[in-house]
């Protein structure tokens, strides 16, 4: 499913391994509201400098993207280079280059062969249509096992619109945000404040709540393009359809969130982190995270092993105030610990571990507040995949 008005293309500039796709364009037939969210690095890439300040417009028409080099810490020539995609881009659509956005994801530090892309953008445009969105999705690919794409079909307005959204990521994954690129688009008419305020909320609640090791990219983008195509009136947080737009986007940014904790690099399972009874949302998720980023827990559910000392542990050094004998833990539909003691059940909650997906209840009971955060195992192939990332 693919929302009307949009045409993708693919090439291969040799950035990747060879005979590999490693540059994508994203087009829309006519200019669209547009809205992102950005990496909290303080370092970042040239493409996402260049993209927070063209997003202010809230106008976009175009995506361009590459795979294998983030042209990140490539200093001046970095921007040159990127302004230069986007201006031969723009050159070739015959839009303007405001219009224009850029992403990068890859090795850090490199600077982008210029001379090999620079020969496959008017190859880019000319192909325009030629490719599908699952081509798109795997060109943008890096250290992905497999490529990420959610549609959904809603009805606004008595129309039915498309919104579909594909991502990438596997490794580098911590918010705000992680190493990731997400590319949402919907022929829906959106206000641009409306579009905005609904895609920062769902990245707050997806995106903003994975972890796979803990490490924080300089490229991070997820940008959502709504073109308006199907005819409907302009959606606002007023519109008797506003829910339903925003439950759309909100499932979309989680499910490929998921998707991405699934492929992070090495794992073998999805861990759900539900932490309830918090004073408030942001201790919550504060307990959540020290659970999920805590390699103790993560290598215990790669061996099966129901360590609920483990989780406890990291429950206590999240910086957030908790009384040991309030607190229950449940590993799967098994509870481990009731009221800061154990219950003796680790042989079973072993087995709930075997599972491809499993949830981890920790309810601190000092409260009403909860938070959902998604992470995976760590694995021996972690080590293997980023040992030998550049070779």
């Amino acid at each position: 499913m693919t929302p009307k008005g949009f045409l993708f293309s693919t090439a291969e500039a040799a950035i990747k391994k060879p005979g590999k796709k490693d540059l994508a364009l994203i087009y829309s037939g006519v200019e669209a509201s547009i809205s992102g969210t950005f990496t909290t690095n303080n370092i970042k890439a040239a493409p996402v400098k260049i993209n927070i300040k063209k997003i202010r417009s809230g106008r976009g028409q175009a995506i361009i993207i590459n795979s294998g080099n983030a042209n990140a810490c490539t200093g001046k020539k970095g921007l040159q280079d990127a302004a230069e995609i986007i201006r031969l881009s723009a050159k070739g659509l015959k839009i303007k280059p405001s219009l224009v956005y850029i992403c990068s994801t890859g090795v850090i530090g490199t600077p982008l062969p210029m001379d090999r892309i620079r020969l496959r953008i008017p190859e880019l445009i000319d192909q325009l249509g030629k490719s599908s969105i699952e081509d798109v999705a795997a060109a943008i690919m890096t250290t992905d096992t497999f490529s990420k794409i959610v549609n959904k079909k809603l009805k606004v307005d008595n129309k039915i619109g498309t919104i579909a959204g594909i991502s990438k990521g596997a490794g580098m994954i911590w918010p705000h945000m992680a190493t990731m690129l997400c590319f949402i688009m919907t022929d829906i008419a959106v206000n641009q404040k409306t579009l905005n305020r609904v895609m920062l909320d769902a990245v707050k609640k997806s995106f903003n709540r994975i972890t796979v090791d803990g490490d924080r990219s300089t490229n991070d983008t997820a940008l959502v393009i709504a073109n308006g195509l199907i005819g409907n009136r302009e959606v606002t947080e007023k519109s008797s359809s506003f829910k339903v737009f925003r439950n759309a986007i909100h499932e979309v940014t989680y499910e490929l969130s998921r998707l991405i904790v699934k492929d992070g690099e090495g794992a073998t399972k999805v861990i759900e982190i539900e932490v309830k009874g918090a004073v408030n949302e942001k201790d919550a998720e504060k307990v959540a995270f020290s659970v999920a980023n805590s390699n103790l827990v993560k290598t215990a559910a790669y061996g099966n092993d129901a360590n609920w000392g483990r989780i406890m542990s990291a429950i206590g050094y999240s910086g957030v105030k908790v009384r040991e004998e309030k607190i229950d833990i449940h590993t799967g539909n098994v509870k481990v610990a009731v009221k800061g003691l154990g219950t003796g059940k680790d042989k079973e909650a072993s087995d709930a571990l075997k599972r491809k997906e499993v949830k981890v209840v920790i309810n601190l009971n000092s409260g009403r507040s909860s938070a959902k955060v998604l992470t995976c195992d760590l694995t021996e192939e972690y080590v293997k995949i980023n040992a030998a990332y550049r070779t």
